[in-house]
Protein backbone atom coordinates (compact mmCIF):
# COMPACT_ATOMS: atom_id res chain seq x y z
CA UNK A 1 0.00 0.00 0.00
CA UNK A 2 2.81 2.36 0.88
CA UNK A 3 4.50 1.62 -2.41
CA UNK A 4 1.36 2.37 -4.36
CA UNK A 5 0.84 5.63 -2.50
CA UNK A 6 4.42 6.73 -3.10
CA UNK A 7 4.16 5.93 -6.79
CA UNK A 8 0.98 7.94 -7.02
CA UNK A 9 2.59 10.94 -5.31
CA UNK A 10 5.49 10.75 -7.73
CA UNK A 11 3.08 10.74 -10.65
CA UNK A 12 3.45 7.14 -11.67
CA UNK A 13 1.31 4.52 -9.96
CA UNK A 14 1.73 0.86 -10.82
CA UNK A 15 -1.16 -0.55 -12.84
CA UNK A 16 -2.11 -3.98 -14.26
CA UNK A 17 -0.89 -2.69 -17.63
CA UNK A 18 2.56 -2.11 -16.10
CA UNK A 19 2.65 -5.74 -14.99
CA UNK A 20 1.72 -6.90 -18.48
CA UNK A 21 4.52 -4.79 -19.92
CA UNK A 22 6.96 -6.28 -17.40
CA UNK A 23 5.92 -9.82 -18.33
CA UNK A 24 5.92 -9.15 -22.07
CA UNK A 25 9.32 -7.48 -22.07
CA UNK A 26 11.04 -10.07 -19.89
CA UNK A 27 9.52 -13.12 -21.61
CA UNK A 28 10.15 -11.68 -25.05
CA UNK A 29 13.75 -10.96 -24.08
CA UNK A 30 14.18 -14.55 -22.89
CA UNK A 31 13.16 -15.76 -26.33
CA UNK A 32 15.43 -13.29 -28.12
CA UNK A 33 18.47 -14.28 -26.05
CA UNK A 34 17.64 -17.96 -26.47
CA UNK A 35 18.19 -17.48 -30.18
CA UNK A 36 21.36 -15.46 -29.71
CA UNK A 37 22.99 -17.82 -27.18
CA UNK A 38 21.99 -20.90 -29.12
CA UNK A 39 24.36 -19.74 -31.84
CA UNK A 40 27.19 -19.28 -29.35
CA UNK A 41 26.81 -22.82 -28.02
CA UNK A 42 26.69 -24.25 -31.53
CA UNK A 43 29.68 -22.15 -32.62
CA UNK A 44 31.78 -23.64 -29.80
CA UNK A 45 30.65 -27.24 -30.20
CA UNK A 46 29.32 -27.88 -33.72
CA UNK A 47 29.86 -25.22 -36.39
CA UNK A 48 33.65 -25.62 -36.57
CA UNK A 49 33.10 -29.22 -37.69
CA UNK A 50 30.12 -28.69 -40.02
CA UNK A 51 30.53 -25.35 -41.77
CA UNK A 52 34.23 -25.24 -42.59
CA UNK A 53 36.60 -27.34 -44.68
CA UNK A 54 37.96 -30.48 -43.05
CA UNK A 55 41.40 -29.44 -44.33
CA UNK A 56 41.56 -26.73 -41.65
CA UNK A 57 43.37 -27.50 -38.42
CA UNK A 58 41.27 -27.73 -35.26
CA UNK A 59 42.50 -24.32 -34.10
CA UNK A 60 41.82 -22.68 -37.47
CA UNK A 61 38.31 -24.17 -37.63
CA UNK A 62 37.57 -22.98 -34.09
CA UNK A 63 38.82 -19.48 -34.90
CA UNK A 64 36.68 -19.41 -38.05
CA UNK A 65 33.63 -20.56 -36.10
CA UNK A 66 34.15 -17.90 -33.41
CA UNK A 67 34.60 -15.31 -36.16
CA UNK A 68 31.09 -16.06 -37.46
CA UNK A 69 29.87 -15.79 -33.86
CA UNK A 70 31.49 -12.35 -33.61
CA UNK A 71 29.86 -11.20 -36.86
CA UNK A 72 26.52 -10.91 -35.09
CA UNK A 73 28.02 -8.44 -32.63
CA UNK A 74 29.21 -6.12 -35.39
CA UNK A 75 25.63 -5.87 -36.66
CA UNK A 76 24.22 -5.00 -33.24
CA UNK A 77 25.16 -1.27 -33.14
CA UNK A 78 23.59 -0.77 -36.58
CA UNK A 79 20.41 -2.38 -35.30
CA UNK A 80 20.57 -0.15 -32.23
CA UNK A 81 20.84 2.98 -34.40
CA UNK A 82 18.01 2.05 -36.79
CA UNK A 83 15.61 0.66 -34.19
CA UNK A 84 16.57 3.48 -31.84
CA UNK A 85 15.73 6.07 -34.51
CA UNK A 86 12.21 4.76 -34.99
CA UNK A 87 11.83 3.77 -31.33
CA UNK A 88 12.54 7.37 -30.26
CA UNK A 89 10.33 8.88 -32.97
CA UNK A 90 7.55 6.43 -33.84
CA UNK A 91 6.99 3.58 -31.37
CA UNK A 92 8.79 1.55 -28.70
CA UNK A 93 6.28 -1.29 -28.94
CA UNK A 94 6.38 -1.81 -32.70
CA UNK A 95 10.18 -1.98 -32.72
CA UNK A 96 10.05 -4.79 -30.16
CA UNK A 97 7.65 -6.78 -32.34
CA UNK A 98 9.86 -6.39 -35.43
CA UNK A 99 13.08 -7.29 -33.61
CA UNK A 100 11.55 -10.46 -32.12
CA UNK A 101 10.30 -11.61 -35.52
CA UNK A 102 13.66 -10.94 -37.15
CA UNK A 103 15.58 -12.93 -34.53
CA UNK A 104 13.23 -15.91 -34.56
CA UNK A 105 13.08 -16.31 -38.33
CA UNK A 106 16.87 -16.01 -38.70
CA UNK A 107 17.43 -18.68 -36.04
CA UNK A 108 14.97 -21.07 -37.65
CA UNK A 109 16.69 -20.53 -41.00
CA UNK A 110 20.06 -21.51 -39.46
CA UNK A 111 18.46 -24.82 -38.51
CA UNK A 112 17.69 -25.43 -42.20
CA UNK A 113 21.13 -24.56 -43.61
CA UNK A 114 23.06 -27.14 -45.65
CA UNK A 115 26.60 -27.77 -44.39
CA UNK A 116 30.02 -27.33 -46.01
CA UNK A 117 29.95 -30.93 -47.19
CA UNK A 118 26.83 -30.15 -49.25
CA UNK A 119 27.42 -26.70 -50.74
CA UNK A 120 31.03 -25.80 -49.92
CA UNK A 121 31.92 -22.17 -49.23
CA UNK A 122 28.31 -21.07 -49.62
CA UNK A 123 27.56 -22.72 -46.26
CA UNK A 124 29.66 -20.39 -44.06
CA UNK A 125 28.61 -17.40 -46.20
CA UNK A 126 24.93 -18.12 -45.55
CA UNK A 127 25.69 -18.78 -41.89
CA UNK A 128 27.33 -15.37 -41.53
CA UNK A 129 24.44 -13.67 -43.36
CA UNK A 130 21.89 -15.14 -40.95
CA UNK A 131 24.11 -14.31 -37.99
CA UNK A 132 24.20 -10.69 -39.13
CA UNK A 133 20.38 -10.65 -39.21
CA UNK A 134 20.36 -12.06 -35.68
CA UNK A 135 22.73 -9.35 -34.52
CA UNK A 136 20.72 -6.62 -36.21
CA UNK A 137 17.55 -7.86 -34.51
CA UNK A 138 19.03 -8.10 -31.03
CA UNK A 139 20.46 -4.60 -31.55
CA UNK A 140 16.90 -3.29 -31.47
CA UNK A 141 15.63 -5.65 -28.79
CA UNK A 142 17.46 -4.69 -25.62
CA UNK A 143 16.93 -0.93 -25.70
CA UNK A 144 13.23 -1.25 -26.46
CA UNK A 145 12.59 -3.86 -23.77
CA UNK A 146 14.49 -1.85 -21.17
CA UNK A 147 12.59 1.34 -21.91
CA UNK A 148 9.18 -0.31 -21.93
CA UNK A 149 9.92 -1.65 -18.44
CA UNK A 150 11.74 1.30 -16.84
CA UNK A 151 9.32 3.90 -18.24
CA UNK A 152 6.44 1.90 -16.75
CA UNK A 153 8.21 1.23 -13.43
CA UNK A 154 7.07 2.85 -10.15
CA UNK A 155 9.48 5.51 -8.98
CA UNK A 156 12.15 4.08 -6.72
CA UNK A 157 11.92 0.62 -8.32
CA UNK A 158 13.51 1.07 -11.72
CA UNK A 159 16.48 -1.09 -10.74
CA UNK A 160 14.19 -3.94 -9.73
CA UNK A 161 11.99 -3.62 -12.82
CA UNK A 162 14.94 -3.20 -15.19
CA UNK A 163 16.52 -6.35 -13.77
CA UNK A 164 13.61 -8.34 -15.14
CA UNK A 165 14.84 -7.50 -18.65
CA UNK A 166 18.35 -8.56 -17.62
CA UNK A 167 16.73 -11.74 -16.29
CA UNK A 168 16.19 -12.63 -19.95
CA UNK A 169 19.93 -13.26 -20.42
CA UNK A 170 20.42 -16.08 -17.87
CA UNK A 171 16.96 -17.43 -18.69
CA UNK A 172 17.69 -17.45 -22.43
CA UNK A 173 21.13 -18.94 -21.80
CA UNK A 174 19.61 -21.61 -19.56
CA UNK A 175 16.91 -22.45 -22.08
CA UNK A 176 19.37 -22.65 -24.99
CA UNK A 177 21.92 -24.72 -23.07
CA UNK A 178 19.36 -27.14 -21.61
CA UNK A 179 17.76 -27.62 -25.04
CA UNK A 180 21.15 -28.41 -26.55
CA UNK A 181 21.94 -30.78 -23.68
CA UNK A 182 18.63 -32.65 -23.98
CA UNK A 183 18.98 -33.14 -27.73
CA UNK A 184 22.55 -34.34 -27.19
CA UNK A 185 21.35 -36.80 -24.54
CA UNK A 186 18.70 -38.45 -26.72
CA UNK A 187 20.76 -38.76 -29.91
CA UNK A 188 23.89 -40.62 -30.86
CA UNK A 189 26.98 -38.64 -31.88
CA UNK A 190 26.26 -39.27 -35.56
CA UNK A 191 22.60 -38.30 -35.18
CA UNK A 192 23.48 -35.16 -33.27
CA UNK A 193 26.00 -34.00 -35.86
CA UNK A 194 23.67 -34.93 -38.72
CA UNK A 195 20.35 -33.42 -37.61
CA UNK A 196 20.13 -33.18 -33.81
CA UNK A 197 21.86 -29.81 -33.59
CA UNK A 198 19.19 -28.35 -35.88
CA UNK A 199 16.29 -29.05 -33.51
CA UNK A 200 16.97 -26.21 -31.02
CA UNK A 201 17.16 -23.73 -33.90
CA UNK A 202 13.92 -24.93 -35.48
CA UNK A 203 12.15 -24.57 -32.13
CA UNK A 204 12.58 -20.82 -32.57
CA UNK A 205 9.48 -20.82 -34.77
CA UNK A 206 7.36 -21.95 -31.84
CA UNK A 207 9.03 -19.52 -29.44
CA UNK A 208 8.63 -16.51 -31.71
CA UNK A 209 4.91 -17.27 -32.05
CA UNK A 210 4.60 -17.25 -28.24
CA UNK A 211 6.59 -14.03 -27.99
CA UNK A 212 4.49 -12.25 -30.62
CA UNK A 213 1.27 -13.28 -28.91
CA UNK A 214 2.53 -11.68 -25.70
CA UNK A 215 3.98 -8.51 -27.19
CA UNK A 216 1.01 -7.72 -29.39
CA UNK A 217 -1.06 -7.33 -26.20
CA UNK A 218 0.97 -4.51 -24.61
CA UNK A 219 0.47 -0.75 -25.00
CA UNK A 220 2.96 2.02 -25.72
CA UNK A 221 5.26 3.48 -23.05
CA UNK A 222 3.54 6.35 -21.13
CA UNK A 223 6.69 8.51 -21.13
CA UNK A 224 7.01 8.12 -24.89
CA UNK A 225 3.31 8.88 -25.44
CA UNK A 226 3.67 12.02 -23.31
CA UNK A 227 6.71 13.17 -25.30
CA UNK A 228 4.96 12.41 -28.56
CA UNK A 229 1.84 14.35 -27.54
CA UNK A 230 3.99 17.38 -26.72
CA UNK A 231 5.72 17.12 -30.10
CA UNK A 232 9.08 16.35 -28.50
CA UNK A 233 9.69 13.34 -30.75
CA UNK A 234 9.59 15.58 -33.82
CA UNK A 235 12.17 18.05 -32.50
CA UNK A 236 15.11 15.71 -33.14
CA UNK A 237 14.82 14.34 -36.70
CA UNK A 238 18.03 12.35 -36.18
CA UNK A 239 18.04 10.95 -32.61
CA UNK A 240 21.53 9.49 -33.03
CA UNK A 241 22.96 12.96 -33.80
CA UNK A 242 21.17 14.52 -30.85
CA UNK A 243 22.31 11.72 -28.58
CA UNK A 244 25.97 12.11 -29.53
CA UNK A 245 25.74 15.91 -29.26
CA UNK A 246 23.98 16.09 -25.89
CA UNK A 247 25.24 12.95 -24.17
CA UNK A 248 28.89 12.27 -25.13
CA UNK A 249 29.86 11.56 -21.51
CA UNK A 250 26.96 9.17 -20.97
CA UNK A 251 27.74 7.28 -24.19
CA UNK A 252 31.42 6.96 -23.25
CA UNK A 253 30.74 5.77 -19.72
CA UNK A 254 28.07 3.30 -20.89
CA UNK A 255 30.53 1.88 -23.42
CA UNK A 256 33.28 1.51 -20.83
CA UNK A 257 30.99 0.13 -18.15
CA UNK A 258 29.68 -2.48 -20.57
CA UNK A 259 32.81 -3.65 -22.38
CA UNK A 260 34.47 -5.59 -19.54
CA UNK A 261 31.24 -7.15 -18.33
CA UNK A 262 30.38 -8.34 -21.82
CA UNK A 263 33.83 -9.76 -22.64
CA UNK A 264 33.89 -11.85 -19.48
CA UNK A 265 30.36 -13.13 -20.01
CA UNK A 266 31.22 -14.74 -23.33
CA UNK A 267 34.44 -16.18 -21.98
CA UNK A 268 32.48 -17.81 -19.16
CA UNK A 269 29.72 -19.14 -21.44
CA UNK A 270 31.22 -19.73 -24.91
CA UNK A 271 35.00 -19.95 -24.73
CA UNK A 272 34.79 -22.35 -21.76
CA UNK A 273 32.84 -24.86 -23.89
CA UNK A 274 35.54 -25.08 -26.54
CA UNK A 275 38.37 -25.01 -23.98
CA UNK A 276 36.78 -27.67 -21.80
CA UNK A 277 36.13 -30.05 -24.67
CA UNK A 278 39.25 -29.56 -26.82
CA UNK A 279 41.92 -28.66 -24.22
CA UNK A 280 40.76 -30.38 -21.04
CA UNK A 281 39.15 -33.45 -22.60
CA UNK A 282 35.68 -33.15 -21.07
CA UNK A 283 32.58 -34.46 -22.80
CA UNK A 284 30.36 -31.84 -24.42
CA UNK A 285 27.52 -32.34 -21.93
CA UNK A 286 29.83 -32.14 -18.89
CA UNK A 287 30.97 -28.59 -19.61
CA UNK A 288 27.41 -27.55 -20.45
CA UNK A 289 26.48 -28.46 -16.85
CA UNK A 290 28.71 -25.67 -15.50
CA UNK A 291 26.97 -23.09 -17.68
CA UNK A 292 23.52 -24.46 -16.76
CA UNK A 293 24.20 -24.20 -13.02
CA UNK A 294 25.44 -20.60 -13.29
CA UNK A 295 22.56 -19.62 -15.60
CA UNK A 296 20.03 -21.05 -13.13
CA UNK A 297 21.57 -19.07 -10.24
CA UNK A 298 21.62 -16.00 -12.48
CA UNK A 299 17.82 -16.02 -12.57
CA UNK A 300 17.95 -14.81 -8.97
CA UNK A 301 21.21 -12.86 -8.72
CA UNK A 302 20.33 -10.41 -11.50
CA UNK A 303 17.06 -9.57 -9.75
CA UNK A 304 18.83 -9.28 -6.38
CA UNK A 305 21.45 -6.84 -7.65
CA UNK A 306 18.85 -4.78 -9.50
CA UNK A 307 16.74 -4.42 -6.35
CA UNK A 308 19.85 -3.67 -4.26
CA UNK A 309 20.74 -0.79 -6.57
CA UNK A 310 17.38 0.84 -5.76
CA UNK A 311 18.56 1.08 -2.16
CA UNK A 312 22.29 1.84 -2.33
CA UNK A 313 22.68 3.28 -5.84
CA UNK A 314 23.69 1.99 -9.27
CA UNK A 315 27.40 2.84 -9.02
CA UNK A 316 28.28 0.99 -5.78
CA UNK A 317 26.71 -2.27 -6.97
CA UNK A 318 28.20 -2.00 -10.45
CA UNK A 319 31.63 -1.14 -9.09
CA UNK A 320 31.53 -4.13 -6.74
CA UNK A 321 30.96 -6.47 -9.69
CA UNK A 322 33.71 -4.84 -11.75
CA UNK A 323 36.32 -5.10 -8.98
CA UNK A 324 35.43 -8.73 -8.19
CA UNK A 325 35.76 -9.55 -11.89
CA UNK A 326 39.11 -7.77 -12.12
CA UNK A 327 40.57 -9.79 -9.25
CA UNK A 328 39.03 -13.06 -10.46
CA UNK A 329 40.57 -12.65 -13.93
CA UNK A 330 43.85 -14.14 -12.69
CA UNK A 331 42.20 -17.16 -11.05
CA UNK A 332 39.80 -18.26 -13.81
CA UNK A 333 42.09 -20.23 -16.13
CA UNK A 334 44.02 -21.89 -13.24
CA UNK A 335 40.67 -23.06 -11.84
CA UNK A 336 39.72 -24.54 -15.22
CA UNK A 337 43.09 -26.28 -15.43
CA UNK A 338 42.40 -28.27 -12.27
CA UNK A 339 40.34 -30.46 -14.63
CA UNK A 340 37.83 -30.92 -11.84
CA UNK A 341 34.26 -30.43 -13.02
CA UNK A 342 33.23 -29.28 -9.53
CA UNK A 343 35.94 -26.59 -9.53
CA UNK A 344 34.94 -25.51 -13.06
CA UNK A 345 31.33 -25.13 -11.90
CA UNK A 346 32.50 -23.03 -8.94
CA UNK A 347 34.66 -20.88 -11.25
CA UNK A 348 31.74 -20.30 -13.60
CA UNK A 349 29.43 -19.38 -10.70
CA UNK A 350 31.97 -16.93 -9.25
CA UNK A 351 32.59 -15.34 -12.63
CA UNK A 352 28.96 -15.07 -13.70
CA UNK A 353 26.88 -14.79 -10.56
CA UNK A 354 29.10 -12.79 -8.20
CA UNK A 355 31.08 -10.60 -10.57
CA UNK A 356 29.16 -10.35 -13.84
CA UNK A 357 25.60 -10.27 -12.49
CA UNK A 358 26.38 -7.41 -10.09
CA UNK A 359 27.10 -5.33 -13.19
CA UNK A 360 24.48 -6.73 -15.53
CA UNK A 361 21.57 -6.71 -13.09
CA UNK A 362 22.00 -2.93 -12.64
CA UNK A 363 22.70 -2.09 -16.26
CA UNK A 364 19.15 -1.59 -17.53
CA UNK A 365 18.22 1.12 -15.04
CA UNK A 366 21.73 2.63 -15.03
CA UNK A 367 21.84 3.15 -18.79
CA UNK A 368 18.19 4.15 -19.25
CA UNK A 369 18.44 6.82 -16.54
CA UNK A 370 21.41 8.39 -18.29
CA UNK A 371 19.36 9.61 -21.27
CA UNK A 372 16.21 11.64 -21.87
CA UNK A 373 12.99 10.23 -23.34
CA UNK A 374 13.62 11.26 -26.95
CA UNK A 375 17.21 9.96 -26.91
CA UNK A 376 16.84 7.05 -24.51
CA UNK A 377 16.24 4.20 -27.00
CA UNK A 378 19.15 5.36 -29.17
CA UNK A 379 21.56 6.27 -26.36
CA UNK A 380 21.09 3.18 -24.20
CA UNK A 381 21.11 0.91 -27.24
CA UNK A 382 24.27 2.34 -28.81
CA UNK A 383 26.22 2.28 -25.54
CA UNK A 384 25.14 -1.27 -24.84
CA UNK A 385 25.67 -2.78 -28.28
CA UNK A 386 28.76 -0.88 -29.43
CA UNK A 387 30.59 -2.14 -26.35
CA UNK A 388 29.50 -5.68 -27.22
CA UNK A 389 31.44 -5.45 -30.50
CA UNK A 390 34.70 -4.85 -28.64
CA UNK A 391 33.72 -7.00 -25.67
CA UNK A 392 31.89 -10.27 -26.19
CA UNK A 393 32.03 -10.19 -29.98
CA UNK A 394 35.78 -10.78 -30.08
CA UNK A 395 36.49 -12.23 -26.62
CA UNK A 396 36.27 -15.96 -27.50
CA UNK A 397 38.28 -15.33 -30.67
CA UNK A 398 40.99 -13.37 -28.83
CA UNK A 399 41.18 -15.90 -25.99
CA UNK A 400 41.54 -18.81 -28.43
CA UNK A 401 44.26 -16.97 -30.38
CA UNK A 402 46.14 -16.14 -27.16
CA UNK A 403 45.97 -19.75 -26.04
CA UNK A 404 47.56 -20.81 -29.33
CA UNK A 405 50.67 -18.71 -28.65
CA UNK A 406 52.20 -21.36 -26.39
CA UNK A 407 53.00 -21.65 -22.70
CA UNK A 408 52.35 -17.97 -22.01
CA UNK A 409 48.88 -18.11 -23.54
CA UNK A 410 47.05 -18.79 -20.30
CA UNK A 411 48.70 -15.88 -18.54
CA UNK A 412 47.89 -13.66 -21.51
CA UNK A 413 44.22 -14.61 -21.32
CA UNK A 414 44.16 -13.63 -17.65
CA UNK A 415 45.82 -10.33 -18.49
CA UNK A 416 43.34 -9.70 -21.29
CA UNK A 417 40.42 -10.30 -18.90
CA UNK A 418 41.96 -7.97 -16.31
CA UNK A 419 42.48 -5.14 -18.81
CA UNK A 420 38.87 -5.33 -19.96
CA UNK A 421 37.67 -5.21 -16.34
CA UNK A 422 39.97 -2.28 -15.57
CA UNK A 423 38.34 -0.28 -18.38
CA UNK A 424 34.97 -0.95 -16.76
CA UNK A 425 36.17 0.04 -13.27
CA UNK A 426 37.47 3.37 -14.58
CA UNK A 427 34.28 4.07 -16.56
CA UNK A 428 32.04 3.43 -13.56
CA UNK A 429 34.18 5.66 -11.34
CA UNK A 430 33.68 8.52 -13.82
CA UNK A 431 29.97 7.84 -14.37
CA UNK A 432 27.24 9.85 -12.63
CA UNK A 433 24.98 8.23 -10.07
CA UNK A 434 21.56 8.08 -11.73
CA UNK A 435 19.31 6.41 -9.15
CA UNK A 436 17.61 9.64 -8.06
CA UNK A 437 17.55 11.44 -11.40
CA UNK A 438 14.21 12.98 -12.40
CA UNK A 439 13.59 10.20 -14.90
CA UNK A 440 10.16 11.16 -16.22
CA UNK A 441 11.24 14.75 -16.87
CA UNK A 442 13.62 13.43 -19.55
CA UNK A 443 16.93 15.30 -19.22
CA UNK A 444 17.55 15.45 -22.95
CA UNK A 445 14.22 17.19 -23.51
CA UNK A 446 15.13 20.15 -21.30
CA UNK A 447 18.56 21.66 -21.83
CA UNK A 448 18.27 23.89 -18.76
CA UNK A 449 17.35 20.96 -16.55
CA UNK A 450 20.13 18.86 -18.07
CA UNK A 451 22.67 21.48 -17.09
CA UNK A 452 21.24 21.65 -13.57
CA UNK A 453 21.48 17.86 -13.28
CA UNK A 454 25.12 17.99 -14.33
CA UNK A 455 26.04 20.74 -11.85
CA UNK A 456 24.18 19.19 -8.95
CA UNK A 457 25.68 15.75 -9.38
CA UNK A 458 29.14 17.23 -9.76
CA UNK A 459 28.91 19.26 -6.53
CA UNK A 460 27.57 16.75 -4.06
CA UNK A 461 26.39 13.16 -3.65
CA UNK A 462 22.82 12.52 -4.68
CA UNK A 463 20.44 12.22 -1.76
CA UNK A 464 17.67 9.69 -1.82
CA UNK A 465 14.33 11.18 -2.71
CA UNK A 466 12.33 8.00 -3.08
CA UNK A 467 11.18 6.01 -0.06
CA UNK A 468 12.78 2.65 0.39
Amino acid sequence: MATASLAARNGHARTPADKRVLAASSIGTVLEWYDFFLYGTAAALVFDKLFFSSSLSDTAATLASFATFGAGFFARPFGAVLFGHFGDRVSRRNMLIISLTMMGLASAAIGCLPTYASIGLAAPVLLVALRLIQGFGVGGEWGGAVLMVTENAPDGKRGRYGAWVQFGVPAGLLLATVTFLLVDAVTTEDQFMSWGWRVPFLLSIVLVAIGLFIRLRIVESPDFEKAKTKGKTEEAPAPVVETVRRHPRELATAFGARVGENALFYLFTVFVLEYGEDELGFERNEILVAVIVAAAIGLFTNLFYGALSDRVGRKPVYLFGAVVSLVFSFFYIPMLDTESLAVIVVATVIGLNIGHDAMYGVQAAFFAESFGTTARYTGAGIGYHLAAVFGGGVAPLIATALMATGDSGKLLVGGYMAVMCLITVIAVLFARETKDSDFHEAPADDVEREGRFTRDTARAPVTARAAR
